[in-house]
């Protein structure tokens, strides 16, 4: 049985990712909108999808899509650069009657807000490889140099919690430092785990580099999406929270993100 019934609740919004990076975009999600329910599902017992091989990021996708359909979700909000690169296509297919929104790292604003038309982009390898991010640098940065920054293991570190900060500012040490000498005045987060670490990051690059995020703009289209889907929202929405691994860290990071404690449910998809 779905845990909402999308005939009585319309306005369910679906968001997964492959660990706890997409609640980034959940916590912006839930201000933008905190009358609409919220059903995330963090993909961790197949984590992390940005040092995967591409087939595997689509067919995990599917698979944690499909259950969200099922649940009731006809906005399902992809908070996952990597996913949104390799899978948003094959689940549109998938799903014709589903609203997708998708997180791409944020080249378009970097590129108007930078002064010095010289921005980075931190991500994961895989994102970083694919052909939507490559037609993002070509259509939105003319003109603007633009430095990827592939950050291997870093989301992974993140997914740890308190037990990989080390190794956290270790690979943060290792990704910034060239940073500075580039030049750049402007650092795009394109992964939903770096807003995580923002300070750690900021701290490295010093106060003249401006760090973006794009999780209230991903919020604010979901939003306007949602107003067709939904003649009514429930002003009691729930916010329910599944894994596919270890429940503890989603858990610790949830509280720490939207400031509520939620019970973790661990789902087998």
């Amino acid at each position: 049985m779905a845990l909402h019934d999308a005939a009585t609740n319309p306005s369910l919004i679906g968001v997964f990712d492959s660990g706890v990076g997409g609640l980034s975009v959940l916590r912006a999600l839930h201000r933008q909108m905190p009358q609409a329910p919220l059903l995330y599902v963090a993909d961790a017992g197949h984590a992390p999808y940005g040092d995967r091989d591409p087939a595997h990021v689509c067919q995990r996708s599917e698979r944690v899509v499909d259950h969200l359909v099922d649940q009731g979700a006809r906005l399902v909000v992809i908070a996952c650069n990597t996913a949104t690169a390799w899978a948003v296509d094959s689940v549109r297919v998938r799903h014709p009657g589903v609203a997708f929104v998708g997180v791409e790292p944020g080249v378009k604003p970097a590129a108007l807000a930078s002064s010095r038309r010289s921005i980075a982009v931190m991500a994961t390898p895989s994102t970083l490889a694919s052909e939507r991010y490559a037609d993002l640098v070509k259509r939105h940065a003319p003109g603007c140099q633009v430095h990827p920054v592939p950050c291997s293991g870093l989301a992974a570190a993140i997914e740890q919690g308190e037990a990989g900060l080390a190794e956290v500012d270790r690979l943060l040490d290792l990704y910034c430092a060239p940073l500075v000498s580039l030049g750049v005045d402007t650092v795009v987060l394109g992964c939903t785990h770096y807003p995580f670490v923002a300070e750690r990051i900021a701290a490295r690059l010093g106060p003249g580099i401006h760090l973006l995020d794009t999780a209230d703009a991903v919020a604010r289209r979901a939003a306007d999406l949602l107003a067709p889907l939904a003649a009514t929202c429930d002003a009691l929405a729930t916010v329910v929270l599944q894994t596919t691994g270890e429940p503890d860290l989603l858990s610790r990071m949830a509280l720490a993100g939207l400031g509520r404690t939620l019970p973790v449910h661990c789902i087998q998809i």
